[in-house]
């Protein structure tokens, strides 16, 4: 458990501004990878590696300047004490040479945030925090005539037990449905369940594009900190990143008029929270296209997610309520939106909704499963900065790349946008380790961070063996959904509700 552990945010800190650097060549694994998890990696000693090729980035000498990250008010992921806050500049340090984002220039009138809530982790006392929507959650849960649905992502199930002491890792899915349905919700679902949706969208849209052979690669849209980030440094790329809205965004429009419907409920009466390791969510859910539901049943105000909990913040609402996640019995998620499959459970980790998708266009491309040897697609899995792989789809061959922490995503993203990659698809994931690494996840209270990423992926990866649909296409509740619903992947109804505007 030793051997080749992700770096701590301090300890990544710690190199980037000593050196300024921070990446690797392709085929590298630095500064994320570390034989030695308490001190920065051999490499970032001294002297920066070699150029790199897609996946490094320079932090050409922006510095962190000693004082804190300007947070707005109005910013609407995180928040900052700053009365309490003694400048030491970790904050600004890590956003500038690590996120890469503190300091460089932005359009005119937006704020020089894209929400990942990284910053929230090397604050030494824990001054930077997530908006907080606990009270808002707290209100519906009160008030008779709401009717409060929560939607779980995957990476929290094996997250929220370290905040009580469980071992790293741990999978409380069903202690985590026990738990709410105690604090008052009236339906818990699983937002896998619309990963599953996305992916069935996300593939079809790949294979459509690569039929027309435009707006290639095609880049997901799963991360909101990704498509900020795109937003202020990228926009030239906007065409390339998927039409698809993320799984949370979706689950939400679902969840007011597909779910609504089967249950008989008034869509406006529906309170719906989502879940997540991200602060970027909360971001998301004010977009002004994020109330697909709301615009076609004339309430324009109603957003398709009304709350987002981090699992940090749901942590907190069971501690305070007297809730022992440890002491609880499993319960099951509700149905209609409760089922997720294998390929679902692994969107939490980074290269996980790359995989995803491999097995759905393999299945959408030659009409039959993908062979048993294709769902551990070792080529896309691990911890690498960046990873490349050519994917036999039977039909054809897809070349693919994932990358993860956004920093180091620069490099890339200059060489796609002067048409100098290979690659069909590209996977882009914000935060360290993807959604397992999110910004509003525990704090590592139990061993080293890197230690902790890693059970986490891990867990993942078991839930997908274990579960006994393991595509997208074949998930039960999908085929029901599209059958009396959505009617086809890219139809009219789908793309009403599940698709953005670039």
């Amino acid at each position: 458990m030793t051997n080749d552990l992700p770096l701590t945010r301090r300890e990544i800190l710690k190199a980037a501004v000593k050196t300024g650097v921070a990446g690797g060549a392709v085929g590298t694994v630095l500064p994320l990878v570390s034989s030695r998890p308490s001190r920065a990696a051999p490499q970032m000693q001294g002297r920066p590696p070699a150029e790199p090729v897609y996946n490094g980035w320079i932090a050409a000498g922006i510095p962190g300047a000693g004082k804190p990250l300007d947070v707005r008010s109005s910013n609407p992921a995180i928040e900052l004490n700053i009365d309490s806050c003694l400048a030491c500049g970790n904050c600004s340090d890590f956003c500038a040479h690590v996120t890469t984002v503190y300091g460089r220039s932005v359009p005119k009138d937006e704020d020089a945030c894209i929400y990942c809530g990284q910053c929230t982790f090397v604050c030494p006392n824990d001054l930077i925090s997530e908006k907080p929507h606990d009270r808002d959650v707290r209100r519906a849960i009160a008030d008779a005539e709401k009717i409060v649905v929560c939607s779980t992502a995957p990476a929290i199930r094996v997250a929220l037990g370290e905040l009580f002491r469980m071992t790293p890792g741990s999978n409380v899915e069903g202690k985590i449905v026990q738990g709410l349905k105690q604090l008052g919700a009236d339906y818990v679902l699983d937002a896998t369940f619309s990963a599953d949706v996305t992916t069935v969208e996300e593939a079809s849209e790949l294979l459509e594009r690569l039929e027309k052979k435009e707006k290639l690669p095609l880049v997901t849209s799963c991360c909101p900190a990704w498509i900020r980030f795109a937003k202020l440094f990228y926009p030239k790329l906007l065409p390339h990143i998927s039409s698809v809205k993320s799984p949370i965004m979706n689950q939400g429009a679902l969840v007011k008029t597909y779910f609504a419907e089967k249950k008989k409920m008034d869509p406006s009466k529906i309170f719906h929270v989502a879940i997540t390791p991200c602060t970027a969510k909360k971001a998301e859910i004010l977009l002004p296209n994020m109330n697909a539901a709301g615009g076609v049943q004339n309430h324009s105000e109603q957003r398709d997610v009304d709350a987002v909990l981090t699992c940090r913040e749901l942590g907190a609402m069971f501690l305070k309520e007297g809730i022992q996640l440890p002491k609880l019995k499993d319960a099951a998620y509700d149905s209609a939106m409760g089922k997720g499959s294998g390929a679902a459970m692994i969107f939490g980790n980074t290269g996980g909704v790359a995989e995803a998708a491999m097995r759905t266009a393999f299945q959408l491309l030659n009409r039959e499963p993908p062979p048993k040897d294709f769902y551990e697609l070792k080529p896309v899995r691990g911890y690498g900065v960046v990873r490349q792989a050519t994917v036999d789809l039977g039909k054809r061959k897809l070349n693919v790349a994932i990358v993860h922490g956004i920093g180091r995503v620069r490099t890339l993203l200059e060489a796609i946008q002067n048409g100098e990659t290979p690659f069909d698809f590209v996977e882009v994931m914000a935060c360290p380790g993807g959604c397992i690494g999110g910004g509003g996840q525990p704090r590592s209270v139990m061993m080293n961070d890197g230690q902790l990423k890693v059970l986490r992926l891990k867990a993942l990866y078991q839930r997908d063996v274990q579960n006994d649909v393991r595509t997208s296409l074949e998930n039960p509740e999908v085929k029901a959904l599209y059958d009396s619903f959505l009617e086809k992947p890219l139809g009219e109804r789908s793309k009403k509700f599940l698709h953005w505007e670039q």
